[in-house]
């Protein structure tokens, strides 16, 4: 019997070792900007949402709320990059994500305008997400 808990407790221990999930959040007066990277084995998941509410220099601009998720592919040790096609058509979304030890940079192509339209947009402008720890 005690066998079979060590089996069941090795075969938990190997899964959330190959598991992981990070977030990371910035919150830039009324945008905020959210960013989950996921690993599953050898597969990374990158989904990436905002909600922006107008701020002063938007004054009569709608609010919105975006986001894609999708698989990623690992370009370097700290480049991720996401690409996601616009459904019917032959241009994608690509999503760069920079790590470092302590956040994320994100930037965006333009066809990513088809997911985030008006004020929203998924490039963090430069700033830095803050790894939720």
């Amino acid at each position: 019997m005690n066998k079979y808990w060590f089996l069941a407790a090795a075969l938990l221990a190997s899964g959330a070792a190959m598991a992981g999930t990070d977030h990371y959040l910035l919150q830039d007066g009324s945008h905020v900007h959210h960013l989950k990277v996921s690993k599953l084995g050898n597969d990374l998941y990158v989904t990436t949402d905002v909600d922006f509410e107008p701020n002063a220099a938007e004054a009569g601009k709608h609010a919105c709320t975006a986001h894609v998720t999708g698989e990623a592919k690992q370009v370097s040790a700290n480049e991720l990059v996401l690409k996601k096609h616009i459904e019917g058509e032959a241009r994608a979304c690509t999503i760069k994500v920079l790590l470092s030890a302590t956040g994320a940079k994100i930037e965006q192509s333009e066809d990513c305008n088809y997911f985030a339209a008006g004020i929203c947009h998924f490039d963090s402008d430069g700033q830095e997400l803050h790894k939720v720890q």
